[in-house]
């Protein structure tokens, strides 16, 4: 389900939080169902559940999940943030055209680029 890069500069809460987030914005995770507790995703992870615990503060602070005390914590439906996100790649991607552009690189290289990425 995750999967920590102990290489990756990124906090490992983050990490963490950024995989769930994916997994409940794309319906891996269903709505209302239960994550794991923050005891057993620390174990399976191997990391500190304080760092588990942050995550899922930020995860709740998005409004991704929610917590029920002494239930623990689900997943809140996020089908309607899927289409705020694809707005936002989108505008990160334009961006990052315009940036290429700046920098000569030719539209057909980025689509090579992309092709030979994926």
């Amino acid at each position: 389900m995750i999967n920590i890069d102990f290489r990756d500069k990124r906090p490992l809460y983050e990490q963490v939080s950024d995989r769930l987030e994916e997994l409940i914005i794309r319906g891996v995770i269903a709505p209302n169902e239960a994550l794991p507790s923050v005891r057993a995703l620390a174990v399976e992870l191997s990391i500190n559940p304080n760092t588990v615990q942050k995550a899922y503060a930020a995860l709740e602070q998005k409004g991704l999940i929610y917590s029920v005390s002494g239930r623990g914590s689900f997943a809140t439906d996020a089908s309607d943030i899927l289409p705020q996100k694809r707005k936002e790649f989108f505008g990160e991607l334009k961006e990052l055209v315009e940036r290429g552009e700046a920098l000569g690189v030719t539209r057909k290289e980025m689509i090579g680029a992309i092709n030979d990425s994926g």
